[in-house]
């Protein structure tokens, strides 16, 4: 095994360790000092709110490294399918210990966070990132998928205000509300022309034919069917996020005076 290749095997257990740690120690010590509703949780509850604030960290983590990859990695830009992948690696690498992480939490905490798809998602994920960090390639298809990830910091804050009580029409809930359908919208939805202008781009190209069929079904079939969950969320996203500042502008309407006679 090469030196760099160990150090991504590193990479992903080091960020196996430290997500299991921030999920057994760091978020119940940070959540009960940030919000004293957490002590009134039920177990099922904690163990779903420790796992939110594991997966927003994660999120907020490569999100930020990607928008680096995206706007100063012009080896990856150049070639998206056989550039330089280091820092993609690297990045990637973080990912898969955190889902391997997850998977095993899912496992063992089922009846509090199981869930069927998230299993398949984590699965196919790691199955797509296989190529990545053993092959090095599609480097900038992977970095644009992890953009995705900047949406996933409102979709658990909405949780968080739900299982404490906030009313859907407070303030905070219908910012985050708002914020969480504009980021979705920006990360997964408005890109699609981007990623697949790219796509288009070297579909057919010598590079193109050296991805080997497996490296091709999982890039182009995985994208394809992702990007369909997204639409379909982006629309029930949006279609709460209008009816929640509808009723919202009702409650504050003045109510209409009746026009009393007198005889």
């Amino acid at each position: 095994m090469d030196p760099f290749s160990q150090l991504i095997l590193t990479i992903s257990v080091t960020s196996f360790f430290t997500f299991q740690w921030l999920f057994h120690r760091v978020s119940p010590w940070l959540s009960i000092r940030i919000s004293t509703g957490f002590l009134g949780l039920s177990d099922k509850q904690k163990v779903e709110w420790n796992s939110r604030t594991v997966s927003t960290f994660h999120a907020l983590l490569v999100g930020i490294f990607c928008l680096y990859i995206f706007f100063f990695d012009d080896a990856v830009n150049e070639d998206p399918v056989w550039g330089d992948p280091t820092l993609v690696k690297t990045n990637v690498a973080i990912t898969t210990g955190y889902l391997i992480s997850d998977l095993l939490l899912i496992f063992y905490y089922w009846k509090a966070i199981g869930d069927k798809f998230f299993v398949v998602h984590h699965l196919a994920a790691l199955y797509a990132y296989y190529y990545v960090l053993g092959e090095g390639m599609l480097p900038y298809f992977a970095n644009f998928r992890l953009l995705a990830e900047f949406s996933t910091p409102c979709v658990n804050q909405r949780w968080f205000f739900e299982v404490l009580g906030y009313p859907k029409s407070s303030r905070p809930n219908m910012a985050n509300g708002v914020a969480m359908a504009v980021v979705f919208f920006m990360v997964r939805i408005a890109v699609m022309p981007v990623y697949y202008g790219r796509m288009y781009a070297v579909y057919g190209t010598e590079a193109f034919y050296l991805v080997p069929w497996g490296g091709r079904l999982a890039w182009i079939c995985s994208s394809i069917c992702l990007d369909v969950m997204n639409i379909m969320w982006m629309h029930k996203i949006a279609r709460g996020c209008y009816k929640v500042l509808r009723s919202a502008q009702e409650s504050k309407a003045p109510a209409p005076q009746e026009n009393g006679k007198t005889d």
